[in-house]
């Protein structure tokens, strides 16, 4: 899956579901992202917006996630 900052939260959850336990590895400040409210938050948010919230910049949250995704594909 291609993604930029632009792309919606809940596309990289449908297509990667593991990847919320992943975030909170990297940051505990992802634990957002399991609680009712991230979750309703997430339907309209996009990679920005979760670099925003995380106050990673928006370049090396796409890194990691890129990270992520190629080291569970290894798996």
């Amino acid at each position: 899956m291609n993604y930029n900052e632009q792309t919606k939260l809940t596309e990289i959850l449908a297509a990667y579901p593991w990847l919320p336990e992943e975030l909170i590895k990297l940051d505990s400040r992802f634990k957002i992202v399991n609680t009712p409210i991230g979750k309703m938050m997430i339907k309209k948010a996009n990679v920005a917006d979760l670099s925003e919230k995380s106050g990673l910049p928006t370049e090396e949250l796409l890194k990691r996630l890129q990270e992520m995704v190629d080291k569970h594909n290894k798996a």
